[in-house]
């Protein structure tokens, strides 16, 4: 990037460890015509632990504000400035805010960089203990169980790692439909506080998991993630029953829903359609 020439830098911040912020984050943190953050006070906290002085404007960027914030920041960068964004945590614009500024500055023509660093997705893969060769990242599931089971029915065969974030309160319930849609013998981990004082990870089957957050209160921010589908020949149609079921539970129509999953697993739709159906009726 030319000296003079404006840009857009997404920025990695500390998920735990202030300790991992990088040297180009702390000069850009300096040096940054306009630092936009998620929420200016938890931006205040980190620049008083790094003990990095802004010399530029800060403004607040969240979910509620980016898309109206979104012009005057791009004006910013065509006059030759650089706005820097950063989260709460981690990398901007994963379940974060600044993929409506990002699209915006790229519709505009206008340069869009990172600065890397801190993911707690990545965090949590790697201390995971699971595959990391494919993998995806599914975010935080719907609240509602109905909804919650039909995100997971579409994940039953998939054969990629999966991680996910989840709120402490609901970790429990949330294991708990895992164990139910994907199996209760599927490996897993729950990653807590990562790289914080009181970093925890717990392995094992999701069955065991769901046993072990159902008796005690998780705190902290959370990080779960599933072993992928093991590899199989086609799958007996009583076995797909459950995730018809649980897309049935999430709004889906019976027939819509065995016509995707009988087409996925390669069986017919007939005998998938027979056997959810009985099962219903039990």
């Amino acid at each position: 990037m030319e000296p003079g020439t404006g840009q857009v830098v997404l920025a990695a911040t500390p998920i735990g460890d202030p300790e991992d912020a990088s040297p180009r984050l702390r000069r850009l943190l300096a040096t940054a015509d306009v630092v936009a953050a998620e929420d200016t006070r938890r931006l205040a906290g980190l620049l008083q632990r790094l003990e990095v002085r802004t010399t530029g404007r800060v403004v607040s960027h969240h979910e509620h504000n980016e898309a109206a914030r979104a012009e005057e920041l791009l004006d910013v960068v065509r006059g030759g400035g650089t706005v820097l964004v950063v989260s709460d945590a981690g990398m901007p614009t994963v379940s974060d805010p600044g993929f409506t500024l990002v699209r915006a500055a790229v519709a505009a023509g206008l340069p869009v960089t990172a600065a890397p660093g801190p993911s707690a997705v990545l965090t949590a893969l790697a201390v995971s203990g699971l595959p990391t060769d494919r993998f995806c990242f599914e975010g935080f599931l719907p609240r509602r169980p109905g909804d919650r089971r039909r995100v997971l029915g579409t994940l039953a065969r998939d054969p990629r790692t999966t991680v996910f974030f989840e709120a402490p309160h609901r970790l429990a319930e949330t294991l708990a439909s895992m164990a139910e849609v994907l199996g209760t013998d599927r490996p897993a981990a729950v990653c807590r506080e990562l790289t914080k004082t009181y970093e925890e990870v717990v392995r094992d089957t999701l069955g065991g998991l769901a046993a072990w957050a159902a008796e005690r209160e998780v705190r902290g921010e959370v990080c779960v993630v599933v072993g992928g589908a093991p590899a199989q020949g086609p799958p007996d149609v009583a076995d797909l029953v459950p995730e018809v079921l649980a897309r049935v539970d999430g709004g889906e129509r019976l027939k819509e829903a065995v016509a995707e999953v009988a087409q996925a697993a390669g069986v017919p739709k007939r005998d998938l359609y027979a056997a959810a159906l009985a099962a219903r009726s039990r």
